[in-house]
């Protein structure tokens, strides 16, 4: 199987889940615009949303599968009970501390939201909001839990449809409540929240079917304290408890990083924190597709080459992810920061949200933009260090950069307003880039494979042929509603991306760049002919 085909599967799941991301965000700034309580309500959501990356999908997934999947062993039915009992003692373990959580985080909503966002308090109106819309939403944590456990299960035995459509029910979900409820609610606003709560229990539903159909569906006891007892008996829940520390850390790193950036945003104009989270959700759009396509690609062919003591083949897939990074992410960088206010309008600019909102939003995303190419790169090279079993250099790393945005904060902030919070997001992104690439030369797992001079020379040339259209092209495009239609507008705007993209590819085949220098390395077939042609006895002498 060609691994890039089976990247290029999640990939279009993952597309169709940010198209719909992004029409979300559309109704969201429709109905809503950019206001004091339309941060209260992304405020709200960061709550849930970060204990779901933190432990969720964060640490929890990295340390559930592969205990999982070595439970699993031959599929024979002995092992398939054997992980039917671990599926049922960690789903009643995490069922139970979950409910514990969302209790917490229900009658302490006050205290969370002041601790997040207390620059909210200065209107009185939000804050209230915020305090509401958080106890509406905080239970979403247990659903979206126990989704990553069954996403887990089914993804282990190769049912990976269902887990990569189900973030398409929240976005639909989210779109379906604010056009439906928002006239019936005071403030209009909630009907987002209850939006997120119907599209977790969908996101919960779809997935018993699935389950029930391999005979897998979780059995969670509701014998409170016999049932914590026995599945911490368990060796293989302890050990996951264990494992889940280490990875807590990591993705925790980015997720303080975000709780202090939307503390400093609550203190700054009403709106910006709106205007932060609309630029986000435009960014996240390439750095999701490429990051994960790529990401996806690499973890597993960098474990099997480092299992096999394959160290030519590991340095090669990394250096191909390098060059794939650059050249998709470079002119997508470009591109964003010089066409960020059409983008940001085309996406955005309707009903409430008005011309001034989507200037102070393409300044965000034109900030963000700067630091597309490392934080794709971060996708790459960071499994570099989990394939060889190594997570704590790439804590450390995150601590460091952690302190080093923060304190760009201090300079950027008042220079550029929340603008400089994405600012600093982005330096902090190529320092972490820079250390993780040079850690992994340090440590001889990555070295550069020749042609690099020419192939940055390519590169170089195909994206000064983009910037010179798009500096000739950008005054031409008008963007504001006011002064065209919308289908003048969406039509010009695509119109001159599919240009751009037209020109940058045929600049590279002129140059003499074919798409098979980067894909054909990563084949599966090649992957394991390379090891085995490593790993084997060499030929006996005649």
């Amino acid at each position: 199987m060609n691994l890039l085909r089976a990247a290029g599967t999640v990939s279009a799941l993952t597309l169709l889940s940010r198209i719909t991301g992004l029409i979300r965000e559309n109704v969201t700034a429709t109905l809503f615009g950019a206001s004091p309580l339309t941060d209260a309500f992304f405020v709200a959501f960061r709550l849930p949303n970060l204990l779901r990356r933190m432990f969720a999908e964060g640490a929890f997934s990295q340390a559930f599968v592969p205990l999982l999947a070595q439970a699993r062993g031959d599929d024979s039915e002995s092992a398939r009970a054997e992980a039917a009992t671990l599926i049922d003692r960690v789903a009643t373990l995490l069922f139970w501390i979950l409910v514990l959580v969302s209790i917490l985080g229900v009658a302490g909503a006050p205290l969370l939201v002041l601790a997040m966002a207390g620059g909210l308090s200065r209107t009185p109106e939000a804050f209230d909001a915020a305090v509401l819309m958080t106890r509406w939403m905080f239970p979403y944590i247990l659903l979206i839990s126990m989704v990553a456990l069954a996403s887990g299960v089914l993804n282990t035995w190769r049912r990976f449809a269902v887990p990569a459509a189900t973030p398409v029910l929240l976005n639909l979900s989210m779109i379906s409540a604010g056009w439906g409820l928002s006239s019936h609610l005071d403030p209009p606003v909630l009907s987002l929240a209850a939006g997120v709560m119907l599209g977790g229990v969908l996101q919960l539903a779809i997935q018993i079917p699935a389950l029930a159909r391999l005979g897998l569906l979780p059995k969670v006891r509701l014998d409170l304290f016999r049932a914590l007892r026995d599945s911490l008996r368990d060796a293989r829940v302890r050990k996951l408890l264990a494992q889940m520390a280490p990875a807590t850390l990591a993705v925790s790193v980015a997720q303080i990083s975000l709780i202090i950036n939307t503390q400093i945003a609550s203190r700054l104009a009403p709106g910006s924190v709106s205007w932060i989270s609309y630029a986000d959700r435009l960014m996240e759009f390439p750095t999701a597709l490429l990051g994960v396509a790529l990401g996806t690609v690499l973890l597993p062919t960098l474990s099997s080459a480092h299992a096999a003591g394959n160290h030519t083949r590991y340095a090669q897939l990394l250096d191909s992810g390098l060059r794939l990074t650059v050249i998709a992410a470079l002119p997508a960088m470009v591109g964003m920061a010089l066409l960020a206010e059409p983008l940001t309008a085309l996406l955005f600019h309707y009903g409430r949200f008005e011309a001034h909102d989507v200037t102070m939003t393409a300044r965000a995303v034109t900030a963000y933009a700067a630091g597309l190419v490392p934080l794709v790169a971060i996708k790459i090279l960071a499994p570099g260090f989990y394939a060889r079993q190594d997570i704590r250099t790439p804590v450390r790393i995150g601590i460091a950069v952690l302190a080093a945005t923060q304190a760009m904060n201090f300079v950027l902030v008042p220079w550029l307003d929340h603008a400089g919070l994405a600012a600093a997001i982005s330096a902090g992104a190529w320092i972490n880039a820079s250390l993780l690439l040079f850690g992994l030369a340090r440590a001889g797992a990555w070295r550069a494979q020749p042609g690099w001079a020419i192939f940055s020379l390519r590169v170089t040339v195909a994206i000064g042929a983009l910037l010179a259209l798009c500096l000739v092209g950008r005054p031409w495009l008008v963007w504001n509603l006011e002064a065209q239609s919308l289908w003048w507008r969406a039509g010009q705007t695509l119109g001159f991306v599919a240009l751009a993209a037209l020109v940058y590819g045929a600049s590279l085949w002129l140059l003499g760049l074919r798409p098979n220098q980067f894909t054909r390395g990563f084949s599966e077939a090649n992957i394991e002919a390379n090891i085995e042609a490593k790993s084997a006895p060499p030929p006996a002498k005649p």
